[in-house]
């Protein structure tokens, strides 16, 4: 990887695009620590708080600090973010839509456009109830038409300008703007949970202790991560020969390929999605000011990932079971929206090629389906346990974080992402230079 980014740095197109990227960064930071001018920033991180379980410490970990803040990008690219969900959903249920994705590039385009559409819609929804909804409360310095106008315009500029740099990045920088800024807000957070977990078993502990309560959170940091490459890495390659035929006066095809079907075919969706579905509940009660009581404050505290875990109350642990489940389930459906074997194998035979030992048609859609239901399920189990690991310490020993399963599994994806877009560019280079001499 470092020898992939320093060769990258002889190239000065590559350079070029590395240094932009660099800089697009900064503002960012830089627009994260803008106030939004009447609002009283200690406000939300004064009412979280007073409120106990960890179901902001997922968004705010998105938003890289700026939503506790109140800075000019507290929304961030969360709306972006929803909205390309909608769309995928959408696009599966709606015809039209569902004719501009197979109508190549331009149709993507068309699908990109309404996509940024819907995010400045949703932008302006949130910010709106922000301002109208906690207004009132003692979010703004003065409750008047003036102040909530200018939060509304603001936030949804942040968050409409958060959408634009990430696609200038993957236009004129690395490539995959939206998730390297993802990423950079996420990283962020990582010094402050460095401290918080040092205050909480290193500081004022005896040498021996200490070493060894260091060596343990790097031993388990380190798994994780390993974890994660190898489910990125992970593939199960199909082989496919192509029968030769007569084209003219030759004779082509005869090859052999292979169809590399990836371990975590849904990536990080699955995880957003179990997390976001759990977690929506406990939101919406909490900013209706409802505590529950009874059975009501049983099933909010199930749902709620910093009470699994524990020793003395494991009865909350059932909502573990129904998060491996969601995920379980998410990792089955995002893949069966986005990869079709029946489109592949129709494909395959209308290119002259198979399977060795599955005649072409539907037994290679079957086959297909069947080793792709099989590595699902592996990559889901993989997925579970790196998201688990942080839960599990946070239930047994406290440790809470904002760099769970969840933001480790985005951090390592988008960097190896990003490398091999920077590898695939010096090979394009490379093949360019090689033609015009």
């Amino acid at each position: 990887m470092l020898q992939t980014l320093k060769n990258a740095f002889k190239i000065k197109d590559i350079r070029d695009r590395v240094l932009y990227t660099f800089v697009m960064l900064i503002v960012i930071r830089l627009g994260s620590q803008l106030p939004v001018p009447g609002v009283d920033r200690t406000y939300f991180a004064n009412w979280f708080a007073g409120m106990t379980g960890d179901a902001f410490n997922f968004f705010d970990a998105f938003t890289g600090g700026s939503f506790l803040q109140m800075s000019l990008f507290a929304l961030n690219i969360t709306p972006y973010i929803t909205s390309s969900i909608i769309m995928q959903l959408l696009t599966i249920a709606v015809p039209k839509l569902e004719e501009m994705q197979k109508e190549g590039e331009d149709g993507r385009k068309k699908i990109a456009s309404i996509t940024r559409y819907v995010t400045v819609g949703l932008a302006l929804l949130e910010s709106s109830a922000m301002a109208i909804g906690f207004g009132r409360s003692g979010l703004l310095e003065e409750f008047n038409a003036l102040n909530v106008i200018t939060v509304i315009v603001a936030l949804t500029a942040g968050s409409a300008f958060l959408m634009w740099i990430g696609e200038r990045i993957t236009e004129n920088g690395v490539g995959n703007g939206i998730s390297i800024v993802l990423v950079v807000n996420i990283i962020s957070r990582l010094p402050q949970d460095f401290v918080a977990l040092f205050d909480l078993f290193i500081r004022g502990k005896n040498i021996a202790v200490g070493l060894l309560a260091a060596l343990i959170i790097g031993a388990v940091i380190l798994l994780t991560v390993v974890l994660v490459i190898a489910l990125y890495g992970g593939q199960r390659k199909i082989p496919v020969q192509y029968a030769k035929k007569i084209q003219g006066r030759k004779m082509v095809g005869g090859q052999s390929s292979n169809i590399p079907l990836k371990v975590n075919t849904a990536g990080v969706i699955p995880v957003i999605f179990a997390s976001s579905l759990m977690q929506f509940p406990i939101v919406v009660t909490s900013l209706m000011g409802v505590s529950g009581s009874g059975f009501g404050e049983w099933l909010l505290r199930a749902l709620n990932s910093s009470y699994w875990c524990r020793p003395s109350e494991l009865s909350y642990s059932i909502g573990l079971l129904v998060y491996i489940v969601l995920v379980v389930f998410f990792a089955y459906f995002y893949t069966s929206i986005t990869f079709n074997p029946l489109e592949i194998a129709e494909n395959m035979k209308k290119q002259g090629g198979f399977i060795p030992g599955i005649r072409p048609g539907k037994p290679t859609s079957d086959y297909l389906s069947k080793i792709l239901n099989y590595i699902i399920f592996i990559g889901a189990i993989g997925l579970v346990i790196v998201a688990v690991i942080p839960i599990f310490f946070n239930g047994v020993f406290r440790a809470n974080v904002s760099f769970g399963g969840t933001s480790l599994i985005i951090i390592v994806g988008v960097v190896l992402e990003t490398v091999k877009k920077i590898e695939s560019q010096m090979l394009v280079r490379n093949y360019k230079g090689f033609l015009n001499d």
